[in-house]
């Protein structure tokens, strides 16, 4: 680790970073990240129904079949 004018640089080796994967964040943040990931949050299971919708949804959004927020309000009639 080096230091100049009391900020502190480091150097991190490419082998570690895989595919632009690596995020750097206050170690507070992480923390505070790691309370809210592992608190009692509770999954709601998805009935069929929603199943088939979110299948069909991701197999349009695939095809290129959906539109833009800016062309679905243009659709809707609603202006900014």
């Amino acid at each position: 680790m080096i230091i100049i004018d009391n900020m502190k640089v480091i150097t991190i080796p490419k082998n570690l970073i895989k595919n632009d994967d690596l995020v750097v964040i206050p170690r507070r943040e992480y923390e505070e990240f790691l309370r809210f990931r592992f608190s009692n949050i509770k999954e709601v299971n998805m009935t069929s129904q929603q199943k088939r919708i979110l299948a069909q949804a991701r197999k349009n959004l695939k095809k290129g079949k959906f539109l833009a927020i800016y062309e679905l309000k243009e659709k809707l009639g609603i202006k900014d």
